[in-house]
C-alpha cells in the first residue's frame, strides 16, 4: 500500500532553497529541465512577483512517486515578510528539510526556523547547500550545527563505526543494539529521526545535483510516515484563489477518506478534489490518510481550522507589526476595496483589516514592506483596485508593571453586574492569559464564563495610547450579580469597565517590536554602520571577521529605526553591504515620551474605552469617575499586595462581616424569587437558611464543637461536585478516582459517628449506560449510585423534596442552580469549601475528644 509522506523545506534567504527544490524535482523525474531563480523559470515560484523577486513568497506543492513512499514537497516562503504564511504550513508537516548555506553556516533566522521546527515537534533532515563554493569543510559545518542547533545533528553521508558510536546516543534502545551488535538497525534510526532525537545531515550542491540523488534515497528511506486512522479528520493550512475565481482550501487529511460530494460539519459540499503540481492539477474522486489536497465548494473554511477529529491550531506567533492605512482613490468605492481585501485576508489571516466607521478608513497590520508591495500589486490584478497606502507607523502594544485590581460596576435602574479583575505583569512574549479565581457562591459559574467570554471577545486597547495590551494575566477573582435585575450584556458592560479601571490604576509601559539583525559590510565600512547603529539605539556585539574584505555586525535594534535602513546600507556600501532582520519580540520602547506626545491620547476620557463605573443613587444611573469607584464599589478588595498582606483584626472582621452580610442578602432574594415563582413555601423561611441545627449553633457559640444526639437531620452530599471542588482530593483525579470516592466516604464516616445524622453520599451514573440505581452500605453511611441518565443534582433534588416534609435536610453542594432549587424545597444548602471546614472542625473535635481519655475510635486526618 503506497504511504504518504508530507515535508516541508525552510530555509534562511539565498541559501538555496528553491535550487534544492528544482533539484529533487529533477532527479524525481518530475520536471524534464531544472529550473533557476535567477533564470525566473523556477517550476514551484510561478506568481509572477516571485519571479520579479527571485524569493518565493506563496507556498506550493509537488508530487515526487519515490520507491517505498509517495512525498508531497512543499516549498515555503524564506523572507521574514511572510514568516507566518511559514508558519501555517508547518501545521500540516511530517518531516521537514532545513536548507543552509555552505557559504555562511547557521544564521539567525535559521535558528529562528529551527525553533518554530522544535515547537511543532517536526522530523528535520539538513541539507548543507553550496558546498562547492563553502570555505568550510564538512567537519567545521557539523560542529557549527551541533553547536548552534543540536548535538544530535549526525552526518549519514558514510556510516561507519564512528557513525554508529554518535547514532548510539540518540535513544536508549539505539545504544542497547549498538552495546550488543555495534550496529543500528534502520527501524531504530527511523525511530530515532521520528521522536526528533536525531537529526540526519547531508552535504551537496543543489545547483551542480552533487549529492542530491543520495538525499533523495535518504528521504525515501528514512522520513517519518503517518499510519492510517479510520475516522476523519483534516487541517486547513492556506485559503487561496485560482484564475477563475474559485476559492479553493488547502488542507491535508490526517485520518479517514475525504470523498467528492461529501459534507461537511458546516453543511457545505465539496464540488472537486485537486491534487496539484506547482501550477498543474489533476482531480480526483477521494483522498485519504497523509495526502495534501486543494478543495472547492467551501466558503466558510479557514486556514488553521480542524474538520472532523482535528481541533483548530493557535494562531502564528510571528504577528505583523507594521501598521499602514490604505489611501483609497475617489473613483473606487471604500467599501468594495473593504469587501476585497477581507478576501485577501481570508488567504493570509496575518493581514488584520480593520475598519474604523468613524474615520470611514481601512487599516492594515503587515511584516514588512515586501509584503506591503505584494498587497498592492494584488489589488491591482485581482480587482483592478489601484490602491496605496501612507508611509506606515509602528505597532505599538502595552503592559503594565505592577499587580492591580481593577473594578467595574454597571448599575443603570434595573440592571447590575460588578467584576473585580487581577492584571498581573508576565514575561516578555507571553501574550494574554485568562484565568477565574472566583468561588461559585459568590459568582455562579455561568456568569463567571461570561465575564472570561468578555474578556477574550475582542482586542482591549491600553491607557497611554490604546495600543493593544499584551504580556499580562487577566483573573476574575470576585463578582455579584442581582437574581432578578443581571443580564448578559450588563457584564459585559462591568468587565470592559473593570479592565480599563485596573489599567488607570496602575503603571503602563509602551512596547515596541525589536529586530535581532545581521549586517555584513565591507570593512571599510564598518566605522559609519556602528555610528548608524548607535544613533538607532541599537545593542550589538564587536565587528566579527566573515571574509577577508567584510565584517559582520549582529545585535537588535527597535524596527522603526531599522525598517529603511536596509535601502541605506546598499546606498553607503555601494550594493556590497546586506541586512538581513528577523522579529526578536515586543521590549519597552526606546523613546516614549516622543511617540506620546506625536499620538496625544488621553486614557481616562476616551468615551469609547471607559473605566468609569454606572451605580444607581435615588433610582437612576450615576457615573463614578473611575478612581472614585472604589469608595462606591459593593464588594470589597479580594487582593492585597504584599506589602499590605498583615491586617488588622478590626479590618479582616468587617470583611468577613461584609462577605456575610452579601450572603445573607443573596439567600433572602433567592428565597423571594422561588416564592414569587412558586409560591409562599409552607413553613418557617428562616429555617431554610440555617447553617446548623439550633443546638449546634447555640453551643459553637460558647463551648467547643461536640457530638450532635440527633437522628433527624439529614445530610445529602454531591460525591462528585465535592471531589472537584477539594484540592485534597481533585490530586487524585483523573487516574485514581476510585480512591478519591474512598477517601470522601471515609472521611463522612467518621463525621456521622461524630454527629450522630443520617449521612448519604450521592454518586451519579448518567454516563453509565445500562447503570441502575443502587444504594450501598458503607460502614455507618449510605452511599447512592444514581440510575443511567440520572444525575446526582436530579436524585438529590427529588430526595430533599420528600425529606424535607418532615426532616432537617443539609444539602452540600456548589452548584448554584441546585443550591436554588434545594432552597426552594425548604432545606439548607452548604457549599463544598464551607462543607470542607466543618469536616476539619469534627476532625479537630474527634482528637480532643480521644485526648480527653475517652476510648481511641479509627479515623483519617483531612489534608
Amino acid at each position: 500500500m503506497n504511504q504518504y509522506t508530507v515535508i516541508g523545506i525552510l530555509a534562511h534567504v539565498d541559501a538555496g532553497k528553491t535550487t534544492l527544490s528544482e533539484a529533487l524535482l529533477f532527479q524525481a523525474g518530475v520536471i524534464r529541465k531544472q529550473g533557476r531563480v535567477d533564470h525566473k523559470d523556477a517550476f514551484l515560484d510561478t506568481n509572477p512577483l516571485e519571479r520579479e523577486r527571485g524569493i518565493t513568497i506563496f507556498s506550493k506543492q509537488a508530487i515526487l512517486p519515490l520507491p517505498e513512499k509517495t512525498i508531497t514537497l512543499l516549498d515555503t516562503p524564506g523572507h521574514v515578510d511572510f514568516s507566518a504564511e511559514t508558519e501555517r504550513t508547518l501545521q500540516v508537516l511530517d518531516a521537514a528539510i532545513l536548507v543552509i548555506s555552505g557559504l555562511d553556516g547557521v544564521q539567525s533566522h535559521t535558528e529562528t526556523l529551527w525553533q518554530l521546527l522544535q515547537q511543532y515537534h517536526i522530523p528535520t533532515f539538513l541539507f548543507l547547500n553550496k558546498m562547492d563554493l563553502s570555505p568550510y569543510s564538512e567537519a567545521e559545518l557539523l560542529t557549527q550545527l551541533q553547536e548552534k542547533l543540536s548535538p544530535h545533528c549526525l552526518s549519514f553521508t558514510q556510516k561507519d563505526a564512528a557513525f554508529y558510536e554518535a547514532a548510539a546516543l540518540a535513544e536508549e534502545a539505539c545504544l542497547q543494539q549498538y552495546l550488543e551488535t555495534e550496529q543500528i538497525s534502520d527501524d531504530l534510526l527511523r525511530t530515532a529521526i521520528a521522536n526528533r532525537t536525531l537529526f540526519p545531515c547531508w552535504f551537496g550542491s543543489a545547483l551542480k545535483q552533487q549529492g542530491i540523488a543520495d538525499f533523495l534515497n535518504l528521504l525515501d528511506k528514512y522520513a517519518p510516515t503517518v499510519p492510517e486512522q479510520s475516522a476523519f479528520g483534516a487541517k486547513v493550512y492556506k485559503i487561496t484563489e485560482d484564475e477563475s475565481g474559485n476559492r479553493l482550501t488547502h488542507l491535508k487529511i490526517t485520518g479517514g477518506t475525504l470523498h467528492v460530494r461529501d459534507k461537511l460539519q458546516s453543511g457545505e459540499k465539496i464540488t472537486q478534489i485537486r491534487l496539484y503540481n506547482g501550477v498543474k492539477f489533476q482531480t480526483v474522486d477521494a483522498v485519504t490518510s497523509g495526502m495534501v489536497c486543494a478543495i472547492t465548494g467551501l466558503s466558510k473554511t479557514y486556514a488553521g481550522q480542524g474538520l472532523g477529529k482535528e481541533h483548530d491550531t493557535a494562531p502564528p506567533t510571528l504577528a505583523p507589526v507594521l501598521f499602514y492605512r490604505v489611501q483609497i482613490p475617489s473613483s473606487l468605492d471604500v467599501h468594495k476595496v473593504l469587501e476585497n481585501m477581507r478576501k485577501l485576508e481570508q488567504e493570509d489571516p496575518q493581514l488584520q483589516v480593520r475598519w474604523n466607521e468613524q474615520l470611514q478608513e481601512i487599516s492594515v497590520r503587515l511584516m514588512g514592506e515586501i509584503q506591503l508591495a505584494v498587497l498592492q500589486r494584488l489589488m491591482l490584478e485581482r480587482f483592478s483596485m489601484p490602491i496605496s497606502f501612507d508611509s506606515g507607523s509602528i505597532a505599538y502594544r502595552e503592559t503594565i508593571q505592577k499587580p492591580v485590581e481593577g473594578v467595574g460596576h454597571y448599575e443603570p435602574l434595573r440592571h447590575y453586574a460588578e467584576v473585580h479583575l487581577l492584571l498581573e505583569p508576565l514575561p516578555t512574549g507571553s501574550g494574554l492569559q485568562f484565568a477565574a479565581a472566583c468561588r461559585e457562591d459568590d459568582l455562579d459559574r455561568n456568569w463567571q464564563r461570561l465575564v472570561l467570554t468578555h474578556l477574550q471577545e475582542k482586542t482591549h486597547g491600553g491607557v497611554l495610547m490604546n495600543a493593544p495590551i499584551t504580556d499580562m494575566k487577566i483573573t476574575l477573582i470576585a463578582g455579584k450579580a442581582h437574581v432578578k435585575h443581571t443580564e448578559g450584556g450588563d457584564f459585559r458592560q462591568a468587565t470592559y469597565r473593570a479592565l480599563r479601571q485596573g489599567l488607570l490604576s496602575t503603571e503602563s509601559v509602551l512596547l515596541e517590536p525589536w529586530y535581532q539583525f545581521r549586517l555584513t559590510i565591507p570593512t571599510e565600512c564598518v566605522g559609519r554602520a556602528i555610528a548608524d547603529l548607535q544613533h538607532m539605539s541599537a545593542t550589538f556585539s564587536a565587528p566579527e571577521q566573515a571574509t577577508p574584505t567584510t565584517q559582520v555586525l549582529q545585535g537588535t535594534a527597535p524596527v522603526s529605526e531599522l525598517r529603511t535602513y536596509s535601502e541605506t546600507v546598499v546606498a553607503y556600501t555601494k550594493g556590497k553591504g546586506r541586512l538581513f532582520c528577523q522579529m526578536k519580540g515586543y521590549f519597552p520602547c526606546h523613546n516614549t515620551e516622543e511617540v506620546l506626545e506625536q499620538v496625544s491620547y488621553d486614557g481616562a476620557n476616551d468615551p469609547e474605552n471607559s473605566g468609569d463605573s454606572i451605580f444607581c443613587s435615588h433610582g437612576a444611573g450615576v457615573l463614578v469617575k473611575w478612581d472614585d469607584v472604589p469608595k462606591h464599589m459593593h464588594l470589597p478588595y479580594a487582593y492585597v499586595p504584599e506589602q499590605k498582606a498583615e491586617l488588622t483584626p478590626p479590618v479582616q472582621l468587617a470583611r468577613q462581616a461584609e462577605r456575610y452580610r452579601s450572603r445573607l442578602e443573596e439567600d433572602q432574594a433567592l428565597l423571594g424569587w422561588f416564592e414569587r415563582t412558586y409560591g409562599k413555601i409552607q413553613r418557617d423561611p428562616r429555617q431554610a437558611l440555617d447553617r446548623l441545627p439550633d443546638d449546634v449553633t447555640e453551643t459553637a457559640k460558647t463551648a467547643p464543637l461536640q457530638p450532635l444526639k440527633t437522628g433527624d437531620v439529614y445530610l445529602l452530599v454531591d460525591g462528585y461536585n465535592v471531589i472537584h471542588a477539594w484540592d485534597s482530593l481533585k490530586q487524585y483525579l483523573p487516574d485514581h478516582l476510585e480512591l478519591a470516592r474512598k477517601q470522601l466516604s471515609d472521611w463522612l464516616c467518621n463525621y456521622q459517628g461524630f454527629r450522630q445524622c443520617q449521612v448519604i453520599l450521592v454518586f451519579d451514573a448518567y454516563q453509565v449506560k445500562g447503570g441502575r440505581e443502587h444504594v450501598e452500605q458503607y460502614h455507618n453511611i449510605h452511599i447512592v449510585y444514581t440510575k443511567e441518565a440520572e444525575t446526582a443534582d436530579a436524585y438529590i433534588e427529588r430526595t430533599t423534596y420528600d425529606l424535607a416534609k418532615e426532616r432537617r435536610v443539609r444539602v452540600v453542594t456548589s452548584d448554584g442552580l441546585e443550591q436554588r432549587i434545594i432552597l426552594g424545597n425548604g432545606a439548607c444548602r452548604v457549599s463544598a469549601a464551607e462543607f470542607e471546614k466543618e469536616l476539619k472542625e469534627v476532625e479537630q473535635a474527634i482528637q480532643s475528644y480521644l485526648q480527653s481519655g475517652h476510648h481511641p475510635s479509627n479515623h483519617i486526618t483531612i489534608k
